[in-house]
């Protein structure tokens, strides 16, 4: 997710680092960087320009450049504006009405039939009985993923047939919804290849006749600028009120997330990061953004945790976070856990300090996590418990164990290290957080 820009990113703060005393020459040689970086990232010129010149603005402030910490101050000042850029804060998820009906709106090919399915499953989870609507008469296969999708995820179909006009396709769903107590209604509508004013006008029927809380319009984030264009479109037509990011887990490189919710004023509320039914998220702003500046997001491993392994290892995963105590043992406990949460890449990119390349990268695979699992079950508990005490033969002795090489020792005990330094930093911030735990 976003891996190119996260490395630009890296190299660009790496540099600032690299000088004693940060100075104004500095800040303006990262900032061209910085713009680079967004445009080659397919982000929108404008909001590169604003962008950069709010960042740029404080980071020259005299309290920054005469500070000890310069580029830690300025790599806060660009997480703060990137969280900005995003959205600032995230949109609660209207699901309130009975039925809560939502609209699903996009053009062809942008993953709306699969988000559906993924937003029954989510609906579901929160405790509601959810109904979904296949209102896409264009594409017959559309009905028939969305049938396939409902009897893989158990949610249930309304989906009466192509012959019938898709306005009394919707009326007949809402109809069943009240009629069988369904509490959530997912219309899935259809998309073209490109927007036309046929299309808009039966949108705006079935919104007249829906009346849906939400209206969801579903961007493929691998477009780029173009998926702002769409955006815009849609704005103007159908009025949505929020954005889904689809396809977050392919070659993405940012230009939609970083542009969609700067330039449209609507919120992203959604992210699919994969092909299974769970792999949707809610989309947090801030978290997003510590994600791209290689930060991790250590609330979102949580949560995924919280659903995937049982409460109380969430819970003394959670607690060993907060006393600092997290070893090479619980590291090698919490990947055996991994493998059930998702793709590894994107697991192991939430954890500060492992978002480098070769490890939290898209090469990273089983191959990968069983080199780790082997230099890991090489060391003797103690190693494990205190990699301070692993010298250089004990490194020779590790590498020979696991058929592995002296530089991965070295660079998994020094990556293991950096995401200690940031657990720590994470944990100053814990007592903000409500964790649900018990007094320690």
């Amino acid at each position: 997710m976003f891996q190119d820009l996260s490395d630009k990113f890296a190299r660009i703060f790496k540099e600032l680092r690299g000088q004693g005393k940060v100075r104004e020459g500095h800040v303006n040689a990262a900032m061209r960087e910085v713009r680079r970086a967004l445009l080659e990232a397919d982000v929108n010129y404008k909001v590169v320009k604003e962008f950069v010149g709010r960042v740029s603005e404080r980071s020259l402030g005299q309290k920054v450049l005469d500070s000890l910490t310069p580029d830690q101050q300025i790599i806060k000042i660009v997480h703060d504006e990137l969280v900005t850029l995003l959205g600032k804060s995230p949109v609660p998820f209207r699901l309130s009405g009975a039925p809560a009906s939502v609209m699903i709106v996009g053009l062809q090919g942008s993953g709306k039939t699969s988000f559906a399915a993924k937003l029954g499953v989510y609906a579901r989870k929160k405790g509601r009985r959810p109904l979904l609507v296949a209102a896409d008469v264009y594409r017959p296969a559309a009905v028939e993923q969305l049938k396939v999708l409902g009897r893989q995820t158990g949610v249930p179909v309304h989906a009466p047939g192509v012959d019938y006009p898709v306005v009394d396709i919707v009326a007949s769903g809402l109809r069943e919804a009240r009629k069988s107590l369904y509490d959530t209604l997912i219309v899935d509508t259809a998309g073209r290849l490109h927007i036309d004013r046929e299309m808009m006008a039966e949108l705006s029927s079935v919104k007249k006749v829906l009346e849906p809380e939400e209206t969801l319009l579903v961007l493929d984030s691998m477009t780029g600028q173009e998926a702002v264009r769409v955006a815009e479109e849609f704005q103007r037509e159908v009025d949505f009120t929020g954005v889904v990011l689809t396809k977050l887990d392919g070659d993405t490189r940012g230009g939609a997330a970083l542009s969609v919710a700067s330039l449209t004023g609507k919120p992203i509320q959604f992210a699919c990061v994969g092909e299974k039914v769970d792999d949707l998220e809610a989309f947090y702003p801030d978290r997003m953004a510590s994600r791209i500046l290689g930060m991790g997001d250590m609330l979102s491993l949580i949560e995924k945790a919280q659903e995937t392994i049982d409460e109380k290892a969430a819970q003394d995963l959670e607690r060993k976070l907060r006393r600092e105590s997290f070893t090479l043992e619980d590291f090698l406990g919490e990947l055996q856990r991994l493998k059930k949460m998702g793709p590894l890449d994107q697991i192991l990119g939430m954890i500060p300090g492992m978002k480098v390349r070769g490890l939290a990268a898209g090469e990273t695979g089983e191959k990968e996590l069983k080199k780790i699992e082997a230099m890991i079950r090489s060391m003797t508990p103690e190693e494990r418990r205190s990699p301070q005490t692993i010298d250089g033969s004990r490194r020779r002795r590790i590498a020979a164990g696991s058929g592995t090489s002296v530089q991965d020792v070295n660079r998994l005990l020094n990556q293991f290290q950096e995401m200690r330094k940031m657990m720590k930093r994470f944990s100053k911030m814990a007592g903000k957080v409500n964790f649900n735990l018990p007094p320690s």
